[in-house]
C-alpha cells in the first residue's frame, strides 16, 4: 500500500490533471492531419504520450528544483521538500514515465520513435533553463508546444509546415501564462539568482511581455485557421479564446497579483479544451 500511497502522492505533486493544458492542442493536430477524426489505435496512444511526457518532465522539475523548492515560501509544502516523498523514488517515477512515453511512439510510428529521445531532452532540460537564460518561459512554452506536431506527425508519418502556426500558438500562450506565474516568484528569484523576466526587468514590464506574448497567440491562431482553410466555427473559437485572453489580463495588474491562483491556471485548461470544440467541430463539418 506504501507504494499506492506514493503514486498518489506523485500524481497530486505533478498535478496531473493539468495535462488537459496542451491535450486539446495536440488532438487539434491529430484531427487537422487526419481531416477529421484518427483512428482509435492512434488517439489512445497519443493521450498516453501527452500524459507519460507531462508527467516525466513534472517529476524531472520537482527533482530539479527540490532546493529551490525548500526555500521559496510559496513551494517549500511541495512533497519532496516536505519528506513526503524520496528522491530515489520520483527518479524512478520519471524513468517509467519516460518509458512509457519512449513506448507509446513505438506504437504510433517509426518517426515518432526516432524523435522521441529529442522530445524528452526538450521537456527536462527545461528544468534547468532558469539557471542561465532569462528566456526559460519561452522554453517551456516550445516543451508544452511539441504536442501539435507530434501529434500531425503520429498520423501521417511526416511534419507539414502548416502545423508549425499551432506550434507557435501553443508557445507564446504558454510562455505568456509563465511570464505571469513567474511574477509571483520575483523576490525567490532575485534572492536565488535565478534567472527570469520579472527578475531582469521587473513586474510590470513582465506582465506586458506576457500581453504580447499572447498577442502573438492569437495571430498564431488566426494564421492557423488561415491556413488550413478553416471556417466560421474555428474563426469563433480563435475569437472566444481571444476575448478571455484579455478577460484574464485585465484582472490582474503590478499592484495585485492576487488572481494569480490555482483556480486561474486551471481556467486556461478549461479554455483551451472549449477551442479544441469549436476546432474539432470545423473540422468535422467541413471534412
Amino acid at each position: 500500500m506504501a507504494i499506492l500511497r506514493n503514486v498518489g502522492t506523485t500524481m497530486e505533486m505533478i498535478k496531473w490533471e493539468h495535462s488537459i493544458f496542451a491535450l486539446p492542442f495536440a488532438l487539434t493536430g491529430a484531427m487537422l492531419a487526419a481531416r477529421g477524426i484518427p483512428t482509435l489505435w492512434q488517439v489512445a496512444w497519443i493521450v498516453v504520450a501527452m500524459v507519460a511526457a507531462r508527467s516525466a518532465a513534472m517529476a524531472f522539475n520537482r527533482l530539479a528544483d527540490a532546493k529551490l523548492d525548500a526555500a521559496n515560501p510559496r513551494t517549500r509544502g511541495r512533497a519532496l521538500p516536505a519528506g513526503l516523498l524520496t528522491r530515489q523514488f520520483v527518479a524512478a517515477f520519471v524513468v517509467v514515465s519516460c518509458g512509457v512515453f519512449v513506448l507509446a511512439a513505438a506504437e504510433l510510428n517509426r518517426l515518432c520513435l526516432w524523435l522521441s529521445p529529442v522530445a524528452l531532452a526538450v521537456l527536462l532540460l527545461y528544468s534547468y533553463t532558469k539557471r542561465f537564460t532569462r528566456w526559460s518561459h519561452l522554453w517551456l512554452g516550445f516543451a508544452d508546444a511539441i504536442p501539435p506536431a507530434g501529434a500531425w506527425i503520429a498520423v501521417r508519418g511526416t511534419l507539414d509546415a502548416r502545423v508549425l502556426l499551432l506550434v507557435a500558438a501553443v508557445t507564446f500562450w504558454v510562455g505568456g501564462f509563465d511570464l505571469l506565474y513567474a511574477c509571483q516568484d520575483y523576490e525567490h528569484d532575485c534572492r536565488a539568482g535565478l534567472h527570469s523576466i520579472p527578475r531582469f526587468y521587473g513586474i510590470p514590464k513582465a506582465l506586458m511581455a506576457a500581453r504580447v506574448a499572447h498577442a502573438v497567440t492569437v495571430l498564431a491562431l488566426a494564421g492557423t485557421v488561415i491556413a488550413f482553410g478553416m471556417g466560421g466555427i474555428a474563426w469563433a473559437g480563435t475569437l472566444l479564446f481571444s476575448g478571455l485572453l484579455v478577460y484574464e489580463h485585465a484582472i490582474v495588474s503590478p499592484n495585485d497579483l492576487s488572481r494569480l491562483n490555482a483556480a486561474f491556471f486551471t481556467t486556461n485548461g478549461i479554455v483551451s479544451a472549449l477551442l479544441f470544440i469549436f476546432m474539432a467541430a470545423d473540422i468535422l463539418v467541413r471534412r
